[in-house]
């Protein structure tokens, strides 16, 4: 029986007709996704940012070195630290710098080239909040310093990265580089952040689509990850706030999954968008926001009375 069955399926395979190998543009899915590849990550001091868990979702998937950076530097050695316990092969570096600062950024990927002869992967994830407040009551000044840091830092990581990952090699042959933006769900919708904040993201997203084009035929991607409730140091207030009255289960109510994201949710994206697994993907805005982008808030029950 068992023969006859085999004999039957091979008549079958004769039959059909012969298929061309999938072309595979990444290695199969495992631990090194990035392997070999050289990372710099901005805004990686805080202890529950973005930042600090992508360099651990790096440094997981088999990068060879990964620079943290930071304009407060407290934390970064004890992040060092921790990523060399557990990933002893990754070549961590650590940089106190201001991310808008064009000297400092052109410096660190200098080191980077100097250092390993590429650069693979940009995450520019620094950022600030700004003042929460009416946009009738933000000084001139206050506005400026929030376009600063959340729009020239990106500006300055494109600016520098992308012609340093257009460098080949004997070790990298062919020009390739992931430049990776954190906007967020403020820029392309309303109520979820104050206006120099809002303002300054959704100009992120515009230069990720610009510049994805400019550097057309480069194999150099640029995208923007648009978080959004995540729990980090910027958005502690809130939750510590919920917390204190009870409430922190109604956190991130408004989105279909009902609850707020953490930070190692965003990172994960980050690495993806960093490998070659998403070597088609260029020049987008990614939520990754629960839902929240997705659809208008409302109150459930309120359509049918």
């Amino acid at each position: 029986m068992a023969e006859s069955a085999t004999n039957r399926i091979k008549a079958i395979g004769s039959q059909l007709v012969p298929l061309p190998a999938i072309k595979k543009v990444a290695p199969d899915f495992n631990s090194q996704r990035l392997a070999g590849k050289v990372v710099i990550v901005t805004g990686a001091n805080s202890a529950m940012g973005i930042g600090r868990a992508s360099a651990h979702q790096f440094a997981q998937n088999g990068a060879k070195a990964v620079y943290i950076c930071d304009f407060d530097g407290s934390n970064l050695e004890a992040h060092k630290a921790e990523i060399n316990a557990s990933w002893p092969s990754v070549e961590v570096h650590t940089r106190e710098m201001d991310a808008a600062d064009e000297k400092a950024v052109k410096e660190v990927v200098d080191d980077a080239l100097s250092r390993y002869g590429r650069l693979d992967v940009f995450f520019a994830n620094a950022g600030r909040g700004g003042p929460m407040a009416s946009f009738v009551d933000v000084d001139v000044d206050d506005f400026q310093e929030v376009m600063r840091v959340n729009l020239i830092g990106p500006f300055l990581a494109a600016k520098y990265a992308a012609p340093a990952m257009r460098k080949t090699s004997a070790e990298k042959p062919h020009s390739s580089g992931s430049i990776i933006m954190t906007a967020s769900v403020a820029g392309i919708r309303a109520n979820a952040g104050p206006t120099p904040y809002s303002a300054s993201k959704a100009a992120v997203i515009s230069m990720v689509q610009t510049t994805a084009f400019q550097l057309a035929g480069s194999n150099v991607r640029v995208n923007a990850l648009l978080p959004g409730l995540i729990e980090t140091g910027m958005t502690s207030p809130l939750f510590d706030a919920a917390r204190q009255k009870g409430t922190e289960g109604k956190v991130g109510q408004l989105n279909p999954l009902k609850r707020a994201g953490n930070a190692d949710e965003i990172a994960r994206v980050a690495a993806f968008l960093g490998s070659d697994e998403s070597s088609y993907v260029n020049g987008q805005a990614w939520a990754v926001d629960g839902g929240l982008s997705a659809g208008h808030p409302f109150v459930r029950g309120e359509f049918v009375k």
